[in-house]
C-alpha cells in the first residue's frame, strides 16, 4: 500500500538547527554531567515526543492522514523545543537527543515522503507501481525505490557507528563535490543501471553508494590496479559475470552491463554471507575468498569484530563505511542539511545531421539546459562505445539526455557553433620526432621480446592502442610508460611491446 506523505513543513529537517547547537555544546568532550531535575524534565519531553512520532507513523500506516499529520506536528515541535533548551540546561546530555534523532530517522526510512515528487504520485497505486507511466515516470523516484534488503529495512542494516559517521562527515565536507558530481552523473545513467539492480531486488541506495565510492559515475574510470568501469570490475571478476571484450569494446565500461554484473555479484555475496551487508561489501572490495576465510561459518559476525576488522586492509576498512554513508545520504539528504540538485535524467537521442564527435557536440551545446560544467561527461557516459575524439558520420544515432534534443537542433546542426567546434577539433598539433626505442628486458613480459615507439594521435586512447598491439595488457603499457591513471595526449611518444 502507499503510505500518506507528510508535508515538507512537518519533516525532520527543521530539527537541524537545534541539533547543530547541541553538537557545538557537546564537542568539548569530557565526562557526562549528572542529570538535574531540569534535565530529567527535558528527557521526559524527549520520550513523549518520540512516542508521539511513533504514533504518527502508526496512524499514517492505518490511512488516517489527518490525524497522523497533527500528531507528527505536535511531536516534532516538542522535540525541537526540548533539544533547543538542552545546551543551556545544567546536566543535560546532548547525546540523548542525537540518539533519539537517529532512531526516528530509521523508523521513517522507506515509509514516508523523502523527496519533492512523492506527494504528486497517485495514492491508489501500489508501492513501486509503474502502471500508466512512460518515460521518466516509468522509473520509481530515488526516494521511493526499494529500501528493503532481503526483507529488512536498509536503515536497520546501516549501523551509525564511528566509521560510518566519520564517512558521513567526509561526504559532507571534503568529498562533497565528488558526492554531488556522482549524484548528477547517476541521474543520467539511472535509466540503464537501476533496472538491473531492481531485477535482483536490491536497494537503489546501495547501487548509488557503490558507484559514488568506486568511480563517481565516470563510466570510463580505470584504477591503477586495472579495475574499470563505473563499478570498477577487475578483469577476471568481470569475465566471471559476463563482462568481456567484443569488437574492441570492454563491456566493463557499459553502464547497464556493469550494473547487471554488480547486482549479480552482490546477490551472490549476500547469499553466501547470510545477508550480512557489511561483510558482502568488504568482499566486493577486498575479495570474497579472503572474507570467506576470515568469516568462516559465523556469517552473522560484525565487520567491526576485531577478529575480522583487524585483518582487513585499510582500503577495505575505509571502503565499507564510505559506501554505507553515501547510500544513507542518498536516502536522507535533508536530514544532513544536504540538497541534491534537480536533474531531468530522461534519456533521448538525436540522429546527426552533420558529422560530429562527442567533443564537438560538447562545444556547440555549451551550457544548454543550465549545465554549467558542460555535457562532455554525460555524453561520454551515455555513449561508452564511442571514442569522444572520433567524428561520427551523418545519420549516426547519439544518445543524450532528452532535454538536449531541442538544443541540438538549434545549436549543432547549422550556424556558427558547429563550425567553431570543428575548427577547434581539427587543430593540428606539432609532432615530436621519435627516438630509437631501447630493447625491452625479456623479464618484463613473457610474451614480448623488444619494444617499439608509438606517437599518440588525436583520437587515440590507451585502450585502443593496446588493442592494436594485440599481445599486451593495458596495465603493462601503462607501467612501461609510467602513466598516471592511463592518461595520454596527442604527440606523446609511448613505448609499446612488440610480439615475438
Amino acid at each position: 500500500m502507499v503510505f500518506p506523505a507528510f508535508p515538507r513543513s512537518l519533516r525532520m529537517a527543521p530539527l537541524a538547527g537545534a541539533l547543530l547547537l547541541l553538537a557545538a555544546c557537546s564537542s568539548g568532550g569530557g565526562t557526562k554531567p549528572a542529570a538535574t531535575p531540569q534535565a530529567n524534565q527535558l528527557y521526559a519531553q524527549l520520550d513523549q515526543a518520540s512516542k508521539g512520532y511513533e504514533t504518527a507513523l502508526a496512524q499514517a500506516r492505518a490511512g488516517n492522514t489527518k490525524a497522523s499529520q497533527q500528531t507528527l506536528s505536535t511531536a516534532l515541535d516538542q522535540l525541537k523545543v526540548a533539544s533547543a533548551h538542552c545546551p543551556s540546561t545544567p546536566g543535560c546530555d546532548p547525546q540523548r537527543f542525537f540518539s533519539a534523532f537517529d532512531r526516528l530517522l530509521r523508523l521513517k526510512d522507506g515509509n514516508f515522503d523523502m523527496g519533492d515528487d512523492l506527494s504528486a504520485m497517485s495514492d491508489d497505486l501500489p508501492e513501486g507501481s509503474d502502471a500508466g507511466k512512460t518515460g521518466a515516470a516509468s522509473l520509481p523516484e530515488a526516494q521511493r525505490s526499494v529500501t528493503l534488503l532481503r526483507g529488512q529495512q536498509l536503515s536497520q542494516l546501516i549501523a551509525m557507528n564511528g566509521p560510518v559517521k566519520a564517512a558521513l562527515e567526509m561526504w559532507l565536507t571534503q568529498w562533497r563535490g565528488n558526492l554531488m558530481d556522482a549524484y548528477v552523473n547517476y541521474q543520467f545513467l539511472r535509466y540503464q543501471m537501476w533496472p538491473e539492480y531492481q531485477k535482483q531486488d536490491l536497494p537503489e541506495a546501495l547501487l548509488f553508494g557503490i558507484m559514488a565510492k568506486e568511480s563517481g559515475g565516470k563510466v570510463h574510470a580505470v584504477s591503477r590496479s586495472g579495475a574499470a568501469g563505473p563499478l570498477q570490475f577487475m578483469y577476471a571478476t568481470g569475465l566471471r559475470f559476463g563482462l568481456n571484450t567484443e569488437d574492441g569494446f570492454d563491456s566493463r565500461f557499459d553502464p547497464a552491463e556493469s550494473a547487471r554484473a554488480n547486482a549479480e555479484y552482490m546477490d551472490e555475496q549476500l547469499k553466501a554471507f547470510n545477508n550480512n551487508l557489511e561483510i558482502s561489501l568488504a568482499a566486493y572490495n577486498g575479495g570474497e575468498g579472503r572474507m570467506r576465510r576470515l568469516v568462516g561459518d559465523n556469517t552473522s559476525v560484525s565487520l567491526y569484530d576485531p577478529t575480522i576488522y583487524n585483518q582487513l586492509s585499510q582500503e577495505t576498512r575505509d571502503y565499507v563505511p564510505s559506501v554505507l554513508a553515501a547510500a544513507w545520504l542518498f536516502l536522507h539528504p535533508e536530514s544532513y542539511n544536504l540538497r541534491f540538485p534537480k536533474v531531468d535524467g530522461a534519456q533521448g537521442s538525436v540522429v546527426l545531421k552533420r558529422p560530429a564527435s562527442l567533443t564537438e557536440l560538447t562545444v556547440c551545446l555549451g551550457s544548454a539546459a543550465g549545465m554549467q560544467d558542460g555535457w562532455f561527461r554525460t555524453l561520454r557516459n551515455l555513449n561508452p562505445r564511442l571514442d569522444p575524439q572520433v567524428s561520427q558520420p551523418t545519420g549516426s544515432r547519439i544518445m543524450l539526455p532528452k532535454v538536449l534534443e531541442k538544443p541540438y537542433e538549434a545549436r549543432c546542426t547549422d550556424g556558427p557553433w558547429p563550425i567553431l567546434a570543428n575548427d577547434l577539433h581539427t587543430a593540428v598539433l606539432p609532432v615530436v620526432p621519435s627516438s630509437p626505442a631501447p630493447v625491452a628486458s625479456p623479464s618484463r613480459s613473457s610474451n614480448t621480446s623488444r619494444t617499439r615507439s608509438y606517437v599518440v594521435k588525436r583520437g587515440d586512447t590507451l585502450t585502443s592502442i593496446v588493442n592494436k598491439v594485440g599481445c599486451s595488457s593495458l596495465q603493462e603499457v601503462s607501467d612501461m610508460n609510467e602513466l598516471r591513471h592511463h592518461q595520454i595526449k596527442p604527440g606523446q611518444v609511448l613505448k609499446l611491446p612488440t610480439c615475438r
